[in-house]
């Protein structure tokens, strides 16, 4: 059996301890939990009843509500109590970073807590500190005597906990020692976990939060592992990718983040954070935990030494043409199911025909190739886009250098004709048997086209790539039926969960006429697992009520004017709490310090502070243009 999971190739859910928040259970014998977190000011008690309400009508069955002071903490009583009184029994979690004495107050009234083991109590200043054994020591006896009484307080209370680490503001003690590192992450939580149970206190969710999905999911099997080498009790996880962003990025992320875990049978309790109203991040969530069980039993077993699930390692297939080797995964279009492709069409995959100058354009979501099935494409497509056609239709068509086949195995040792260069390999998962691996090894010049049928396909994807050989494999599925968001939540833990394991040469997303949504979805998919970099990636929080600035407008206004900026980073943080530290990766950042004004960052360093919101934007891009990162945008009139 695996180390953090039960199965890799059939949900099988990881069992718990099971915990009570008021009167809702929550663990393994229970089913997975939505939850959200309000924006509105914690002090504004009628607003915050009412964003309540809406979250719960929506399907959260926890609410989050952040207590940055004391003041907030005695307020969510008067919250508690009007939704009480107003039919709403919806268990309340504090949110607490920097203040035990809002903690300690809070466990008091609500029905669970949850502390952030990187600012509980620890001031961050970014500083690499050389421990001894003994200072180390030390410094966990201080952490204990800080802890301690929340401990004793939830325990007589019956307030459950979630130690919640966030992988961008982990302590200067953690990152001296273990580096900013899923490694690092867990052991942050691990600390405050033993003194809860040295206090036989157990009553406790964990998280570990990033916005890299990546980091995010090795850092819970990482923690799965640990919690049962080191025999403490197997705690139920709260699932989340921190940080996500808004519209179809912030989906996508969370998605591959929490998605990944839950096809290993992790999470017991999940919130998507999106910059929207918290009430529209409960459907995601339920559309995504709505998936599981799947109890699907692949054939083929996961070769468990193949597979890397505590850090990301590449898997380096042989080139072939311009997939595998040190290439990045290629995007692949598919108008198959379009009778009549039009240069008009191609706008939609990136690439634009430019009739006045009678040339090509392509942009940054440009698809590498198009597959037309059995409807060949009558113009003359433009450099560096290739066209794939089913075998029995580029067998009789006249250009066999530009035009490639996707063929069978069969097709390949049977047929008249191959290309010389690049032939499309067209295998099903259920297909898969170990005469056909005999079978591909001796072929040359191939890529794999390999799609998974069925609900889901990332446990299928995993077993027979841990098999794989050498060959580059294209990831295909079809999602025929579907809405676009639910394309976007599968494919992203299909597909997404498969390139954060290191697996895949190329994407291509069948089953919606909406090409260009599909094209960006491949794209940002490939983005989100960084495994190809294509366009600008903004790393901004679900805003609550520390926010003091309108974070959706704030985000728009900064994506509209930077979104052409390729392979930059910027963070946009609504508070000095999920500042500095929650966009540990972001080139740029722009945090709020109170009302209307924000520092700007460059990397994790200030270097201007206090500035009018209404500069602000104008600022950040002045700072870009001093790194001489900046360029100006081009007017896409064309587009």
């Amino acid at each position: 059996m695996p180390s953090y999971c039960n199965s890799l190739t059939e949900y099988s859910r990881r069992i718990t301890q099971q915990v009570k928040i008021g009167d809702l259970g929550l663990g393994s014998e229970y089913p997975i939990r939505i939850q959200s977190m309000t924006t509105v000011d914690t002090m504004d008690t009628a607003g915050s009843v009412a964003q309540c309400i809406r979250m719960i009508e929506s399907g959260c069955e926890l609410v989050r509500i952040t207590a940055p002071s004391v003041k907030e903490a005695q307020n969510l009583e008067n919250i508690k109590r009007e939704l009480r009184a107003a039919g709403y029994n919806t268990p309340l979690v504090a949110d607490i970073h920097f203040t035990p004495n809002a903690a300690e107050l809070a466990a008091r009234i609500v029905e669970k807590v949850r502390i952030n083991p990187g600012n509980y109590a620890d001031k961050k200043r970014f500083e690499i500190i050389d421990y001894t054994d003994a200072s180390y020591a030390a410094e966990l006896d201080r952490i204990r005597e800080r802890f301690t009484p929340l401990v004793r307080i939830c325990k007589e209370y019956g307030t459950a906990m979630r130690i919640g680490t966030n992988h961008g503001s982990l302590s200067d003690r953690i990152l001296s020692r273990y580096g900013d590192t899923p490694a690092g992450m867990v052991e942050s939580a691990l600390e405050f976990l033993k003194i809860c149970e040295d206090e036989n206190y157990y009553n406790i969710v964990i998280s570990m939060k990033s916005s890299n999905p990546q980091v995010m999911v090795h850092a819970y099997r990482l923690l799965v592992k640990r919690l049962e080498e080191e025999k403490l009790r197997p705690y139920p996880l709260h699932l989340g990718v921190t940080e996500a962003g808004e519209g179809e990025d912030g989906r996508i992320k969370s998605s591959m983040g929490i998605g990944t875990l839950l096809e290993d049978g992790l999470g017991d309790t999940v919130r998507v954070s999106l910059t929207e109203d918290p009430e529209f991040e409960a459907p995601v969530a339920e559309k995504l935990v709505s998936r599981y069980p799947s109890t699907k039993i692949y054939s083929i077993p996961a070769k468990e030494d193949a597979l890397h699930p505590f850090h990301y390692e590449r898997r380096i297939r042989k080139e072939v043409f311009n997939f595998g080797g040190h290439q990045v995964p290629r995007v692949i279009a598919d108008f198959s199911l379009k009778s009549n492709v039009e240069i008009e069409d191609l706008k939609a995959i990136g690439h634009f025909y430019l009739p006045l100058p009678d040339k090509w354009k392509m942009n940054d979501l440009g698809a590498d190739y198009i597959y037309t099935g059995s409807n060949p494409i009558s113009f003359m497509l433009p450099n560096g886009l290739k066209e794939i056609q089913d075998y029995p239709t580029w067998l009789n068509a006249e250009d066999k250098v530009n035009k490639l086949p996707l063929m069978s195995i069969e097709d390949y040792f049977n047929g008249t004709q191959k290309h010389a260069e690049l032939n499309f390999i067209a295998l099903e998962l259920k297909d898969w048997s170990e005469e056909k691996a005999n079978l591909i090894s001796t072929m040359e010049n191939v890529n794999f086209v390999l799609e998974a049928k069925g609900a889901t396909a990332y446990q299928a994807y995993r077993a027979i790539l841990s098999q794989w050989a050498t060959h580059p494999v294209i990831l295909r599925k079809d999602y025929s039926g579907l809405e676009l968001e639910e394309i976007q939540l599968h494919a992203s833990t299909d597909l997404g969960g498969i390139f954060l394991e290191g697996f895949g040469e190329g994407i291509m997303i069948s089953g919606h006429e909406d090409t260009k949504a599909l094209n960006s979805l491949a794209f940002g998919i490939l983005q989100a697992s960084r495994t190809r970099i294509s366009k600008t990636e903004y790393i901004s929080c679900p805003s609550c009520g520390r926010t003091l600035f309108d974070l959706q407008e704030t985000t728009a206004m900064i994506r509209k004017r930077t979104d052409h900026l390729k392979g930059i980073k910027i963070g946009i943080m609504g508070c000095i709490v999920n500042g500095p530290g929650e966009m540990a990766d972001a080139d740029y950042g722009y945090v709020g310090i109170g009302k209307d004004k924000i520092s700007l960052y460059r990397g994790q360093q200030v270097v201007k502070r206090s500035v009018p919101s209404k500069d602000a934007v104008d600022e950040l891009i002045q700072l870009i243009k001093e790194d001489g990162n900046w360029l100006e945008p081009e007017i896409n009139s064309y587009e």
